[in-house]
Formats: structure tokens, sequence, C-alpha cells
């Protein structure tokens, strides 16, 4: 069972004309291609605003929603706790969080907003600090702290590829609820009404081949039928391994943390992909 990770996705399709990529032809078997799976950060979504804006956003207001919310969040606390112990098993040193239940509230509290920040700090794709991150992203969208940001050329994008009969789905590290807060808040319109499917770290991690093939059946067993853009090439390995159509996103931004050598077939624009 996907659950949340999968949001509604549509059965049927209009014919697609022929696929140019940063002004390259690709083989006609991308003419199948009926979804667009886009990745976030880095491709949909400027990095600056990830790295700048929500992840120091959620940064400091971590302790705050934590104290708020500690007993009624009690199992993403658990899930943290059982990551924290799985980290420790793996050697990584996180920040110690004692099991003994007779400790104070309060400490417990500290050894989890630690924990949090060190997860944090080394930019973990984990599903427990994804979520709580997206929990604490809804408050700042909510209160209008937050808004959601997106390249200039992600609105027409989707209005043309919708025109085409093709679908449009995300797949991002961030949880489901983050993603559909940032599509629905950005200052061109709510994009989330063109979004036909929504994927995090429930399907897998996004570096592993069998995410893709989780994904493809998900959306009523397409087989080689979606094209996955990233700006990571791990990920595009992944999906190609999967035996997905799979381009690299290159925005010619820097990349954070560790960036990647460029490819020779990168799309740089989304106005390239599918034009009209």
């Amino acid at each position: 069972m996907l659950g949340s990770a999968l949001h509604s996705f549509a059965k049927s399709f209009a014919p697609c004309a022929k696929v140019i990529v940063s002004s390259i032809a690709f083989p006609a078997a991308w003419n199948q291609v009926r979804v667009l799976l886009l990745d976030i950060e880095g491709t949909t979504t400027p990095i600056d605003f990830v790295y700048k804006t929500l992840f120091p956003y959620a940064a400091r207001n971590v302790e705050r929603f934590l104290r708020d919310e500690f007993q009624c969040q009690r199992n993403l606390v658990e899930e943290l706790q059982k990551q924290n112990q799985a980290d420790r098993a793996a050697g990584l040193a996180p920040r110690p969080w004692p099991a003994d239940t007779s400790a104070s509230s309060e400490a417990q509290l500290q050894s989890c907003v630690a924990y949090v920040r060190w997860l944090m700090e080394r930019d973990s794709k984990c599903t427990p600090l994804k979520t709580l991150q997206g929990k604490i992203w809804q408050r700042g969208f909510e209160s209008g702290e937050l808004h959601g940001e997106v390249y200039a050329d992600v609105p027409r994008a989707f209005d043309r590829w919708r025109r085409q009969g093709r679908e449009i789905a995300i797949y991002s590290s961030g949880s489901v609820q983050a993603q559909k807060l940032l599509f629905s808040t950005t200052s061109s319109e709510d994009l989330t009404p063109w979004i036909s499917g929504f994927f995090d770290t429930e399907v897998g991690a996004k570096t592993e081949a069998e995410s893709y093939t989780k994904i493809a059946a998900a959306m009523n067993g397409l087989t080689g039928e979606f094209l996955f853009l990233s700006d990571a090439e791990k990920e595009v390995r992944a999906a190609r391994s999967a035996g997905r159509f799979a381009a690299l996103c290159d925005r010619g931004l820097p990349r954070s943390p560790a960036p990647t050598p460029k490819s020779d077939d990168a799309v740089t624009t989304f106005d390239e992909v599918f034009p009209d």
C-alpha cells in the first residue's frame, strides 16, 4: 500500500507530440511518455528557496512546534526515536536520546529536539524528519509566513503538458503534505489542480530503482510511459535502471551540498520539454 504517497491518477491520455529536450531529438520510444514525474529541489523549485527559506524555518521553529505538539505527535516522536536507534546501530553517532521512559517530559523533549537538529545538519532524507518538517512548514504556510516558489517556466509547462494530454506527478523526499503546501501557495497560482499524483519516501528512497517500479505500478501499471526529471544524477540513474525514461534537470545554478557532473542531455528549462 502506498497510502498517502499517491494522490489520484488519471486513466486516459491523449496522443502526444514528438519529444525534444535541450534541442536533442530523443528516440521514438519517448513518444510513449504520458506522465512527467518531477523532482522538486533544483527542478521545479530553486535550491535557494529550500536551503535558505524552508530548512531554516523548520530549524528555527522545531523546538516550539515539538513543545506545543509533543503529546499529540507521540507516534511521530516514536518514529524519530526508532530512527535514532537505527542511526546508532549504523555507527553514525547521533545525539544521545535515552530510552529511559522514567526521564522527565522536558528531558525527552530536549533529546528529541537535539536529535532532529542533528538530522537537519546532515540533510537527512529519513521519513520521520521529512514528516516533521512538513508539519512545521504547514504552520508557516497557513500563517502566511511561507509561500511556495517555483521557476517561472513551471506554470506554463504544466499548462502545456496538460493541454497535450499528459499527466504530471511529483516525487520528492519532502512529505506529500509539504509538496501540496508548496505548489498550492505559489505567487502565480495554486498549481495543485494540474498535478495528478504526489509521492514521497513512503515508496522508497529516490536513489533506489525499486521506488520507480512502485510508482509505475501505482500509476496504473504503466511501463516506460513516464519521464522522470531531477537535478540529481543518482536519481536519474536509478530511474533508468528501473527501465524508466529519465533526464537530468540542470538549471545552471550552484548545487548544494554535493554537485554532480553535468549530463550531455541535461534539460535546462521546462520550455524545452514537449514544446508545442
